[in-house]
């Protein structure tokens, strides 16, 4: 493969290189340069109908468009000169004169590109006195999402996006002139699997989803990177979440997931499923221990954890083979499925290790895959050899660990509770409410994948890093605390990554 050739130019008064191809735009971004845009974003291409990012290029008679202008060898940019300037000014004027003035009520107030530009290029008096064009203010163009027409600003990325990445073009820009305006075809509603990426693309107010639309406002959101845990993709998100006010103290919630920008898997775009995965982290959640087996009595997960250490060690060294079975996810880390290794298989010869995991999906041939679990390939790395629940040897086994509710939907409630019927000691560990709550003697609650740090290794193999984004509740703590807690218990080591 030849090596790409690099390019010198200067953007103003910074020498930089740049990648032979790259557009002005970006090439400014590398001398650490913002060129103001609306029209332009990196996966859509360079549509030059904005002119907000117009520059001054030495040698040339008038201003050129960075989007489309590639850079050449000894080219002289300048993006802050009174002409420039000017010409931003201009572009914001003649947005702003058909723009509704409703910042205050907007769900993108605090995040709009034309308010920052405003506020950093304009902040001019306004010189028009005819009236606004009236336009339809609250359009359904399908799948939660709303249309305000006198919003927009004919940028068209939402246009782009449908027809050039997922290939479904429902959006179209229909009329010309002052009456031009972003519609679908034939009232055909945006179904496809991807449609939540039009909010995060739109550049103002114009197109909001009805799931977040007047729950909360940007400036409330903490934003932290994380990993969609729904299929094994491994989709870089970024969950938004508000901790305290205007909630109420020591309240959390998480109102958003939007996509996260990750090229070796899925560039800037994540589906509709893992954006619905924000209400799977704060919705239908176990948030304290439940102890079944003496329903007077709470405990802490430390208490708890003493029991189980309590009931393992019971169980004679050449029985534990057969004596005790363990049910594992891979929703787990690769630094819990290692530790959980560690301490059933290695350290305490538990030979009934099975893996429960959702049932198969079918996948779209973009991002969503079949699995609908993050980290399968980390259990094949941890060293298992996955395979699926026996509840026939299941039920023989003198006591059960099942981590993670999925094992309730694997077979039927009846069939499940006879199987389980059979064995004395039974202890869940699960994040959510499930049929199997009722089934073990003690419930611990456990964190999701969001509240919690570690490693995933996607479908393509890919090893990915990721940290806390949100903080689980008081009492609910990831499986490798319990994990960790086993172990130093039973003196199997532990004080790892999870030792408190």
């Amino acid at each position: 493969m030849s090596e790409v050739k690099m390019v010198s130019l200067t953007v103003d008064g910074r020498p930089v290189q740049a990648p032979e191809g790259t557009n002005v735009l970006r090439a400014a971004e590398r001398a650490g340069v913002f060129i103001p845009h609306f029209c332009y974003h990196p996966a859509l291409g360079a549509e030059g109908n904005c002119r907000m990012c117009l520059v001054e290029i030495e040698g040339l008679p008038k201003l050129e468009l960075s989007c489309s202008t590639f850079v050449r060898e000894g080219m002289v940019v300048r993006t802050v000169t009174e002409h420039v300037l000017q010409a931003r000014r201009d572009v914001l004027e003649f947005l702003l004169a058909e723009h509704p003035l409703d910042c205050p009520i907007c769900d993108k107030a605090g995040e709009c590109q034309l308010q920052d530009y405003y506020d950093a290029h304009g902040l001019f008096p306004g010189r028009f006195v005819e009236g606004k064009e009236k336009r339809d203010k609250k359009v359904p163009i399908g799948k939660g999402l709303l249309l305000d027409r006198e919003r927009c600003i004919l940028c068209t990325r939402c246009v782009r996006f449908l027809r050039n990445v997922v290939g479904t073009g429902e959006l179209g820009v229909f009329e010309r002139g002052v009456r031009a305006e972003v519609g679908t075809y034939d009232a055909t509603p945006v179904v496809n699997d991807y449609s939540g990426n039009l909010v995060d693309i739109c550049p103002v107010g114009a197109i909001t989803d009805t799931d977040f639309r007047f729950k909360t406002r940007a400036w409330f959101l903490e934003r932290k990177p994380s990993v969609c845990p729904l299929c094994s993709r491994g989709c870089a998100v970024v969950v938004e979440s508000v901790s305290g006010y205007p909630l109420a103290e020591n309240e959390r919630r998480v109102f958003r997931i939007r996509a996260g920008e990750n090229p070796a898997v899925n560039g800037h775009w994540i589906c509709d499923l893992g954006r619905r995965g924000r209400r799977s982290i704060d919705e239908g959640r176990l948030l304290r221990v439940v102890n079944n087996a003496a329903p007077g009595i709470d405990l802490s997960w430390q208490e708890g954890i003493a029991e189980v250490a309590a009931r393992l060690r019971a169980v004679p060294g050449p029985e534990r083979a057969g004596g005790i079975a363990v049910v594992l996810n891979s929703f787990m880390t690769c630094e819990e499925l290692v530790l959980a290794k560690r301490l059933f298989i290695d350290g305490w010869g538990v030979g009934k290790v099975y893996f429960a995991d959702p049932e198969r999906g079918s996948a779209d041939g973009f991002l969503l895959t079949e699995e609908r679990a993050p980290n399968a390939r980390g259990a094949l790395q941890a060293g298992f050899s996955p395979r699926p629940p026996d509840l026939e040897a299941i039920s023989a086994a003198g006591i059960v660990l099942i981590f993670g509710p999925h094992l309730g939907s694997l077979f039927p409630g009846d069939v499940l509770s006879r199987s389980l019927a059979a064995v004395p000691a039974k202890y869940l560990f699960a994040s959510h409410a499930g049929p199997l709550d009722g089934l073990a003697g003690i419930v611990f609650p456990v964190a999701v994948p969001a509240e919690k740090s570690g490693t995933f290794i996607n479908v393509g193999g890919l090893r990915q890093a990721f940290g806390r984004a949100v903080a689980p509740r008081p009492g609910v703590v990831p499986e490798g605390a319990i994990l960790d807690g086993l172990a130093r218990t039973l003196g199997a080591g532990g004080g790892g990554p999870y030792a408190r």
